[in-house]
């Protein structure tokens, strides 16, 4: 198969998801293609993908449906790794391939930044966005068509974010007019949202003595992309949905899944329960939990979202997986921000679209003055 995907980086997300993704639809008959992986920090990782033929497993755990999930999938969609410090010739030469179609990219939100040291003749500069811009360049210059750039970073809009970066990076690099209207008009920059839990390697497996690539990913996964479904990758697959405008599925996710988890730093750790697991193993806190998100937010979202109370129940689940260990703790981080993101919007709905307090949310908030 061709190399038609030119991925920066390298970390667990991208391999138990987006790469397991690739592998899963050339197995179905439905050949999507290859990755070439580009590893931007260290070069790791790329020794010990490469070493072993970019070849491995993902350990596949939790609940689906209420039944326990332990599966392995194998990942054999990488066709190489490539070192932008090394390496960086090498890219710029996939990124004119004619072949290549696709870019996708997890840096972080950290990573969708600007370096004012950055120059043009860097080889290679050291902000991602730069990184593309001579990547794109390189393919600009050889006349072959635009690509289809898919950012995964958890940033809302993340597409439109990432072109605006490129664009001022060509701006302060005084690029050819010719080329940023290619930039434009002849990419498509794809706002996405991506939602599977990956905690790394397993702690213990029977497949870690012989693949030391071994991760783990909870069962559930899901990618929505905007736009049109012969513009995009991937689109046959069952985890993927295409929408004219993903808005709503980010609403949906940060509504019940994110409240659900700052909820629970609310309610459980005063308790001195630790994870998620324990919460929602815990009689009255998962009770709670489930009469919050099933009676206070998913109303809330009824006709708003596509099918919340599905998500509400495969959110219970994702919490109750057994192999993952959820810190409250960590969730905690920022924790009035996230309150105020993720919890006091459904409130204030709440009370506009019902004309009555809800119990449970309220609680949350002990100072909000409580008239309807």
């Amino acid at each position: 198969m061709k190399e038609t995907f030119l991925q920066f980086g390298t970390g667990n997300f991208l391999r138990a998801f987006a790469d397991l993704f690739i592998a899963e639809e050339n197995r179905a008959g439905r050949e999507t293609g290859l990755v070439v992986a580009v590893q931007s920090t260290g070069a790791e990782r790329a020794r010990e993908l490469n070493a072993r033929e970019c070849r491995y497993h993902v350990a596949i755990r939790g609940f689906r449906d209420g039944a326990v999930i332990d599966e392995v999938a194998e990942v054999d969609s990488i066709s190489r790794v490539l070192v932008a410090s090394s390496d960086w010739t090498e890219v710029l030469k996939v990124a004119a391939s004619p072949d290549l179609k696709w870019i996708i990219s997890n840096v972080t939100e950290a990573g969708l930044v600007l370096e004012e040291k950055d120059l043009a003749s860097d080889t290679p500069p050291a902000s991602f966005p730069a990184k593309l811009l001579l990547c794109m360049k390189s393919r600009f210059e050889t006349g072959v068509g635009g690509l289809t750039i898919l950012p995964c970073e958890l940033v809302p809009n993340n597409g439109d974010m990432l072109r605006e970066l490129v664009l001022r990076q060509a701006s302060l690099w005084n690029c050819d007019h010719a080329f940023v209207t290619w930039l434009k008009n002849q990419c498509l920059w794809i706002n996405n949202l991506v939602d599977r839990i990956v905690p790394g390697k397993p702690s213990s497996h029977p497949l870690l003595a012989s693949d030391p690539l071994l991760i783990s990913a909870e069962p559930f996964q899901f990618w929505a992309m905007e736009g049109r479904a012969s513009e995009l990758p991937l689109t046959a697959h069952p985890a993927v949905v295409v929408a004219p405008n993903i808005s709503g599925y980010a609403l949906r996710k940060v509504r019940i899944l994110n409240g659900a988890h700052t909820a629970l730093v609310c309610k459980a750790l005063p308790l001195g329960i630790l994870t998620v697991r324990e919460a929602v193993e815990h009689p009255e806190v998962g009770a709670w939990l489930r009469k919050l998100l099933l009676e206070e937010i998913v109303p809330v979202l009824r006709g708003r979202v596509e099918e919340p109370e599905l998500f509400a129940q495969q959110t219970l689940d994702r919490f109750a997986n057994p192999f993952l260990e959820h810190k409250l703790s960590d969730i905690a981080k920022g924790h009035e921000g996230k309150m105020a993101l993720r919890l006091r919007p459904t409130l204030e709905e709440y009370r506009l679209s019902f004309g009555s307090e809800p119990e449970l949310l309220s609680a949350l908030f002990p100072s909000t003055n409580t008239t309807p």
